[in-house]
């Protein structure tokens, strides 16, 4: 296996030229000038589980599509609906029809089962070589795509991580409070686990498939620690890994999943973590 290596590289265009939210009428383009990146013989698959992201879910699917295409990128998007009251799944179909089966690729599961699972289940179903792993509330901007992509090609890496917390990272739409949260986690995390990368609980990342696949099958946390003990065992298994500096901005349409029981699971599967790992 590899070595374990984090590398960093400079984050693409800013998301927006102002702080904030963005509107969707206003979502920024990929830049036209971008080198062609086809030829590469690989898929990229995106597992994009979904809960109650009916507004944001098109709006998400066009921006994914459309780096794609512009990249001459082979893609599918595996979209893991759980059960989603809202609608989520109706919405999925249509897009699914929009945009073809060959691209949309629709894996729903009856509840809420879980951040962990829901990968588990996408990745049974990605045909890629290569798995991207997202937020669908629009909060990772796909346009960081193929810079995730020239990264892992540098030197062959395992995986490839968003970071908002090195130069050219940042975070946009959070209060202070959660801004506290977010680095405190990180903090004690980094102190706990020397995990070797800046962002810890991130959960925008390309890994090669197989790679995944082995991380997944090591994983035994639930909810947010999830995306963390992966990059711990990332370490563990000696994988080389990559940060990309990203832009994150808060969700704009429907509310966040955090609260008080998260951060207390989050608390207790860190001590997990550190006593077992």
């Amino acid at each position: 296996m590899s070595r374990f290596h984090v590398s960093i590289t400079p984050e693409p265009d800013s998301l927006s030229s102002a702080p904030g939210k963005f509107a969707p009428s206003a979502l920024p383009f990929s830049n036209s000038n971008a080198p062609n990146m086809s030829g590469n013989h690989n898929k990229y698959s995106v597992l994009l589980p979904t809960y109650n992201e009916r507004d944001n879910l098109p709006i998400i699917i066009w921006l994914l599509t459309k780096t794609f295409k512009e990249h001459n990128l082979d893609y599918e998007i595996i979209i893991i609906d759980d059960g989603s009251p809202d609608g989520t799944l109706e919405v999925a179909k249509q897009l699914q029809r929009v945009y073809g089966e060959n691209r949309i690729v629709l894996r729903p599961r009856a509840g809420k089962l879980g951040l962990g699972t829901a990968y588990v289940h996408g990745i049974k179903n990605a045909t890629g070589n290569f798995v991207l792993i997202m937020d669908a509330d629009m909060s990772h901007h796909p346009k960081a795509i193929p810079e995730f992509i020239r990264k892992q090609k540098e030197r062959d890496y395992d995986i490839v991580t968003g970071t908002r917390y090195v130069n050219g990272g940042g975070v946009y739409g959070w209060d202070l409070r959660r801004k506290l949260t977010s680095r405190g986690a990180n903090f004690i995390a980094d102190l706990l686990l020397n995990p070797g990368v800046s962002d810890l609980t991130g959960s925008f990342r390309l890994y090669k498939k197989d790679v995944l696949h082995q991380i997944i099958n090591a994983t035994v946390s639930k909810g947010y620690v999830f995306q963390m003990e992966m990059m711990v065992r990332a370490k563990q298994f000696n994988f080389s890994v990559a940060e990309v500096p990203i832009t994150f901005v808060d969700r704009v349409y429907g509310e966040s999943k955090l609260g008080a029981n998260e951060i207390v699971g989050y608390l207790k599967g860190l001590w997990t973590l550190f006593t077992s790992v």
